[in-house]
């Protein structure tokens, strides 16, 4: 199968879509009133050098106490354009990706033609990272350039635990490889704590975090990548377009990466309705991955993604994923009144199975 996402509203008639991971509490209001006002600065080019929205995240590092400046920040049209300089500035021959994982690194790998090893996680290990240590670091030998890593990973919603990151970044550091440290969903983990705090100590580290999933808007494309290592930064910015980031992405990151209590509102709901999606599905048979992050992956012999898309409800079929295969399902925590919706659903086609 084809390396898919979610998402796919464009060739599906869809009124509810679960297949991607978006913050269900919206984008906050305070974006949203930016936004409005962004639109009538488009006719000016975007500020090169993403100043304002540096500055912004730099303060917010501060605020957590991370040794992170404005110089250390590259800004990206969404993770997945950083993804791609990292590879083009660094050119890894060979790759080492847990799996499953997003197959968003694959994809820049194969643009390179680097090859990719994976270390397959187990699921009679409940798909955790911190099962397969041994394995992953007899992987992570001199022969290997770079390691992707989610945390959480994507789309178990697994954490890796800070002693075995500690260890894999040591561990890398000693082999020569780089590590890409995907933070995409960690926003979402109230109790997690970022590798942003090690960027300064390990020369090899990149870190990618977004806008997109906890600040609810991917059709605004905004990441930022955090790397201490000065001459590994500059070969990433070589591979960056000019103004790759609009006008409207600028002020609406950094009105938004001010929003903590909008953050911390969402880690509170986002805990409250997994674990009560987590316990619906364990009733309804299916075999589930318990998650930190704001999605829930799950097994079925019911061809779920089909039936449900005949109700006019988009889940994600991972069956796509490396590591996984048929019967793997990823939904979305969404609000209470999709979330229920959603279940019943789910009822009338076990019902009608």
């Amino acid at each position: 199968m084809p390396k898919t996402h979610g998402g796919d509203i464009y060739n599906n008639e869809v009124k509810l879509d679960f297949s991607v991971n978006i913050n269900p509490l919206g984008m906050p209001d305070t974006v949203k009133g930016v936004i409005a006002k962004a639109i009538t600065h488009c006719d000016q080019y975007p500020d090169p050098t993403c100043a304002k929205l540096k500055q912004t995240l730099a303060q917010e590092f501060a605020v957590k106490r991370y040794d992170v400046s404005e110089r250390d920040i590259l800004l990206g049209n969404g993770a997945s354009e950083l993804f791609m300089a990292i590879v083009h500035a660094i050119r890894p021959r060979r790759a080492v990706i847990p799996a499953p994982s997003f197959s968003g690194y694959e994809y820049a790998m194969q643009a390179v033609d680097g090859e990719i090893a994976y270390c397959l996680l187990a699921e009679a290990e409940g798909f955790d990272p911190d099962f397969c240590q041994e394995r992953l670091v007899a992987m992570l030998t001199a022969e290997t350039d770079i390691l992707f890593l989610a945390n959480p990973n994507n789309p178990t919603g697994k954490l890796m635990s800070e002693v075995n990151v500690h260890h894999l970044l040591d561990h890398c550091r000693e082999q020569g490889i780089f590590v890409v440290m995907d933070e995409c969903f960690i926003d979402f983990c109230a109790d997690a704590e970022s590798a942003l705090r090690w960027v300064k100590k390990y020369e090899n580290l990149m870190v990618v975090q977004a806008f997109t999933k906890i600040y609810a808007i991917p059709g605004l494309r905004l990441g930022y990548l955090v790397c201490g290592n000065k001459s590994l930064r500059e070969k990433i910015a070589r591979n960056l377009p000019e103004w790759n980031v609009s006008v409207i992405a600028q002020e609406a990151g950094a009105t938004a990466a001010r929003a903590r209590a909008y953050v911390t509102r969402t880690q509170k709901y986002v805990q409250r309705q997994r674990a009560f999606l987590e316990a619906a599905l364990t009733d309804f048979g299916f075999r589930v991955c318990e998650s930190s992050a704001n999605f829930i992956l799950f097994y079925t012999e019911l061809p779920l993604y089909e039936m449900l898309l005949k109700k006019k409800i988009l889940i994600r079929d991972c069956s796509n994923y490396e590591g996984l295969t048929q019967g793997y399902y990823r939904i979305a925590v969404k609000r209470e009144e999709e979330n229920r919706q959603l279940l019943k659903m789910i009822g009338e086609c076990i019902e009608n199975n």
